[in-house]
């Protein structure tokens, strides 16, 4: 398994001899409006350039169709015949964008080599959760690659608990930026949820992602890595790559 932090939530998987995108941001910094009223986002530049994310990319997931997970770029440059997976609902709006191999994932499929299950989660709490919901993540499994759960845009809640106790996934990708909306606490998780993951699957690389791109993500890679070593976790299975980093995972 090779993994590639592109920039906030989007990455390059390569899985079973399958080269998968997921949820590109591809615009330039600052394309769209401040979510904190801080700065236009993204805050950062994609670490390179847009045509080498999309090299040789076999299938997209896209896990729901907030513009921080599949922006306006993105929607405008993938080529429009590239097989797409989505989560119940969001097929039509991709199809509106001109996309025509979209494929909504109800529960688990397998392809290629890949099984690829969809699982739930919590974009927030209370009434927040209510207008940000329906969001999505993803597990991998295929016989010769570690077991692999993508969390996406949630809180610690049930829905990410079950999901480890019945994948006892091998590695975790978390989205770890604490990303907050005037009153709504935490949307995804922040720096104590993600140390939750880690100590709820203490035999688990952890990747904590979606951190340093976004003006309403308020916990940073160095605040995150204090609190692991506070906690008493050990960096080489919480890592916290730098946008545009690889990390292969045999």
């Amino acid at each position: 398994m090779k993994f590639q932090l592109i920039r906030n939530a989007t990455l390059r998987l390569e899985y079973a001899d399958i080269t998968m995108l997921i949820d590109p941001m591809l615009g330039s910094k600052g394309a769209f409006r401040s979510f904190a009223g801080i700065e236009d986002n993204p805050t950062v530049d994609l670490p390179i350039p847009s045509s080498e994310v999309l090299e040789g990319v076999d299938l997209m997931l896209v896990s729901h169709l907030h513009q921080d997970h599949f922006d306006a770029k993105a929607q405008d440059i993938i080529d429009k015949a590239m097989p797409t997976l989505c989560q119940p609902g969001d097929s039509e709006t991709i199809a509106t964008y001109g996309f025509d191999q979209v494929v909504e994932l109800q529960s688990e499929t397998q392809w290629r080599q890949a099984n690829i299950s969809r699982t739930g989660g919590q974009h927030g709490r209370g009434q927040w959760a209510a207008r940000l919901n329906p969001v999505s993540g993803f597990v991998f499994q295929s016989p010769h690659e570690p077991t692999l759960y993508w969390i996406g845009d949630s809180v610690w809640c049930e829905e990410v608990k079950g999901a480890l106790d019945k994948f006892q996934p091998d590695v975790i990708v978390t989205h770890s930026g604490g990303a907050e909306l005037k009153d709504s606490g935490p949307i995804i998780m922040d720096a104590p949820q993600t140390i939750t993951v880690c100590e709820a699957a203490p035999a688990t690389v952890v990747i904590a992602t979606h951190m340093e791109a976004l003006d309403h993500c308020k916990t940073s890679r160095q605040a995150l890595q204090l609190a692991a070593e506070r906690s008493g976790i050990d960096l080489y299975r919480l890592l916290i790559p730098e946008d545009g980093e690889q990390i292969e995972i045999n």
